[in-house]
C-alpha cells in the first residue's frame, strides 16, 4: 500500500525494527536510530508513539526536528 503523497509503485522498504546485541532499536525515515528497548514490541510501541508525536507536533518543532536529523545520519 502506498503512503500518503506517494503515486507510483511501491519503493523499497527496510524492515524498521532491528537488534543489535541484546537491544532493540527502530529508525526513522531520516536514517536516525532511536533506541535502545529491551524488547520488539517496545521498541514498536516507541515507533508507534513517535509517530504519534510528529503528527500532533508544531511546525517548529518538526523543522528544528529535521535540522538535527540531518546532523545525526
Amino acid at each position: 500500500m502506498n503512503r500518503t503523497g506517494e503515486e507510483c509503485g511501491l519503493p523499497n522498504r527496510s524492515n524498521r525494527y532491528f537488534q543489535k546485541s541484546e537491544y532493540w532499536y527502530y529508525s526513522t525515515r531520516e536514517g536516525v536510530d532511536i533506541g535502545p528497548f529491551d524488547t520488539m514490541h517496545e521498541a514498536e510501541t516507541g515507533a508507534s508513539d513517535f509517530i504519534d508525536f510528529i503528527i500532533h507536533a508544531e511546525p517548529d518543532v518538526i523543522q528544528t526536528l529535521e535540522r538535527y536529523s540531518g546532523k545525526a545520519a
